[in-house]
């Protein structure tokens, strides 16, 4: 099995968070491609990300109004991308050990939602932002990817982990310091984007205080994402078929039912642990089963 094809598996049998980062990577990777032939051609403006960008202007928000969601999956410097995805990948598995996918997927969405609202509110709000606000724009996964941080210290509190050169420390610290920077920030170089982390961090925490007491707001919202982001899902069961008519004998029918059983047993691994769970040989596996007419 080659490397794209082990990638194609690794996104379609992957859980939402394997899908999150694989998206981000991939969007990377086109723009920095696009931004390579754009300067190489004698163009030294890169305008196109304009497009993809969340403006702060409401007016040029009207103009592209798609930059709501587009926003969250850009970047375009490496180490923001690198620090998101090494967030995004740490603090959603755990918080899939103790909530669904579509939890963590709705708290993306909606973590970088209240992100955009932050930061456009801070530009129209207060006096500080508004020589810059015609030209300023936000992009990057971190108002999502702190809403994912936040919910999971609200809902587990006390969770450990362990930091390089740190040691083992509780992820409510971990978040109650996270924030306190962004505030003393706010009127720092990226002081739009720290408005735009308070956001996503508002709505970790307002999500998950609800989800905890029972009133979880965000269930309907996040079955409607969970059934548009999953349209092309893998069914549970893969059904194998054999062009054969001639060969009934027992051997060759016990034989396809432990292929059978062997694909489906692997199946359920998926659903259970993740796509990651899988060994090479199950992997393999896998992949000759999928492609069999």
């Amino acid at each position: 099995m080659g490397l794209t094809d082990e990638i194609k598996l690794s996104y379609l049998h992957g859980s939402y968070l394997t899908k999150l980062i694989y998206i981000n990577i991939a969007i990377w990777v086109a723009v920095r491609i696009a931004a390579v032939f754009i300067l190489l051609g004698g163009n030294e403006e890169l305008t196109f990300i304009d497009w993809l960008a969340l403006p702060a202007s409401l007016s040029q928000f009207l103009i592209r109004p798609w930059t709501l969601l587009t926003y969250m999956f850009l970047h375009y410097d490496l180490w923001h991308i690198l620090f998101n995805m090494l967030w995004l990948y740490s603090f959603g598995r755990i918080l899939l050990e103790y909530h669904p996918p579509k939890k963590l997927l709705g708290l993306y969405i909606f973590g970088g939602i209240w992100g955009a609202l932050f930061f456009m509110l801070a530009f129209h709000l207060f006096p500080y932002f508004q020589k810059s606000i015609a030209v300023s724009s936000l992009l990057g996964a971190s108002a999502s990817v702190i809403a994912i941080v936040v919910a999971t210290a609200v809902y587990a509190p006390n969770h450990v982990v362990h930091l390089i050169l740190v040691g083992p420390v509780r992820i409510k610290w971990i978040a109650l310091v996270s924030v306190l920077l962004y505030v003393v920030n706010l009127t720092g170089d990226n002081a739009g984007g720290n408005f735009a982390h308070l956001g996503g961090a508002f709505w970790g925490m307002l999500s998950m205080t609800l989800c905890k007491s029972g009133r979880d707001l965000s269930a309907f919202p996040e079955r409607h994402i969970d059934r548009w982001f999953s349209w092309r899902r893998p069914k549970k069961k893969l059904k194998v078929e054999y062009k054969s008519h001639d060969y009934r004998e027992y051997g060759y029918n016990k034989s396809r039912k432990e292929k059978q059983e062997e694909v489906n047993r692997i199946l359920d691994k998926i659903s259970a642990s993740g796509y990651e769970s899988l060994t090479a040989d199950e992997k393999e596996m896998l992949f000759r089963m999928s492609g069999r007419k």
